[in-house]
């Protein structure tokens, strides 16, 4: 059963709220107005409309407000929760297209990537929305076109499943990474967004909302490093089911994918290390295996295997016979003091070469191991079936 209920969180939008639930109206018939302690009255204004509402007394935050409506909706047999701002910033009249994908896709959180092309966009909203896409796609491996979205639905099955820690506007963007964590997918539909060239009423504030962002960021991005399974959870002969974390790292062993992913996490964590670019090539390494969505374990392990002295050495070798046409034989104070900026260049442009190669010969290794692992589980399974028989 496909149910959905929409949910207006109000907070200070006593102009715009009753042209929004007239137009959610329009397209659903269950609708949910959440006063986030408003000190304007605006609930009033929409007293006489078909409409339920709850009132908290004082500001609790946006995703307090759209965590207490997941509550309501489940309590009341819904499956799917959708949410739209109360500034009249969306048009409802795109309500149909999100109705379709949640059917089509009804354990995906569904989101609005708003059109920007009007000359009205502010720029806090441009940057805004590209830096959540960057960190996102750095956190999850995943590429999200509109993170800070808010016309958005929700399927209840997510609530629930995981802690979420923010409660104001942070709040839309730690469930989605979590959510993709955990095994749910997302998926975006195009929609039209109005921004007025004035009298726009937002309660973003740049500097406090920005440093709530800026410290989720920082804690899903480092959570994400942590080279641990999580449990999965996903959908199939009509149960929900879940994958303890044991049960995901069976899985990926076994997956035909996973020989070469293992060969690229182990390639892209060698070539990092070989960079001669210290501390820099730590945060290059972070970003690339969250962009790429690639084994942590495997990249932050083999990172080490490029640790002094051996690999540096290497490097500065190949970049002493590339300055001199020789190499270097002669270890003295005057070769490693006196000219030591000069072999840390050496180790520099010795390590654009050194990093492809040694890169190459680790993830081709780790291919081979990936073989053997995945063989093994197979051939494993094939005698416990044919004992079975």
């Amino acid at each position: 059963m496909f149910k959905t209920l929409c949910v207006i969180p109000l907070y200070n939008h006593k102009k715009t709220i009753r042209e929004v639930a007239c137009g959610v109206l329009n397209f659903c018939r269950d609708v949910l107005v959440i006063d986030d302690g408003s000190s304007d009255d605006g609930i009033a204004e929409v007293k006489e409309l078909p409409v339920q509402t709850i009132v908290f007394p004082k500001n609790r935050g946006k995703g307090a407000a759209i965590i207490a409506a997941a509550d309501f909706a489940k309590k009341n047999n819904f499956t799917h929760i959708l949410t739209i701002d109360a500034d009249a910033q969306h048009y409802p009249k795109d309500i149909p297209l999100f109705l379709e994908a949640a059917q089509e896709n009804p354990f995906s959180i569904i989101i609005g990537k708003r059109d920007f092309s009007s000359g009205n966009v502010p720029f806090s909203s441009k940057f805004g929305r590209e830096v959540s896409n960057f960190w996102a796609r750095v956190q999850t491996g995943k590429k999200i076109k509109d993170m800070q979205s808010g016309f958005r639905i929700y399927p209840l099955e997510i609530f629930g499943k995981f802690k979420i820690f923010a409660k104001r506007f942070d709040f839309e963007i730690e469930i989605v990474i979590k959510s993709l964590w955990a095994g749910f997918s997302i998926k975006e539909i195009e929609i039209k967004t109005f921004y007025p060239k004035e009298g726009r009423i937002s309660h973003f504030n740049f500097l406090k909302d920005n440093a709530r962002i800026a410290v989720l960021n920082t804690y899903l991005t480092m959570f994400s490093m942590i080279p641990l399974p999580r449990r999965k959870y996903f959908y199939s002969n009509g149960e929900f089911k879940s994958l303890s974390p044991f049960q995901v790292i069976v899985e990926r062993i076994k997956s035909g994918k996973n020989p070469l992913h293992l060969a690229v996490s182990a390639a892209w964590g060698s070539f990092c290390g070989a960079l001669a670019l210290p501390g820099i090539r730590t945060m290059i390494l972070f970003v690339g295996v969250g962009w790429f969505n690639l084994n942590r374990a495997v990249s932050f392990t083999v990172d080490k295997l490029a640790a002094p002295p051996f690999i540096p050495f290497v490097c500065i070798e190949i970049g002493y016979f590339l300055r001199h046409g020789e190499f270097l034989t002669q270890i003295s104070w005057q070769i490693i003091g006196r000219q030591f900026l000069q072999r840390v260049y050496e180790w520099f442009i010795g390590s654009l070469i050194v990093a492809p190669v040694f890169a190459f010969l680790v993830g081709f290794c780790f291919f081979i191991i990936g073989l053997i692992l995945r063989r093994g589980f197979i051939y494993g399974e094939k005698l416990d079936g044919e004992k079975q028989k």
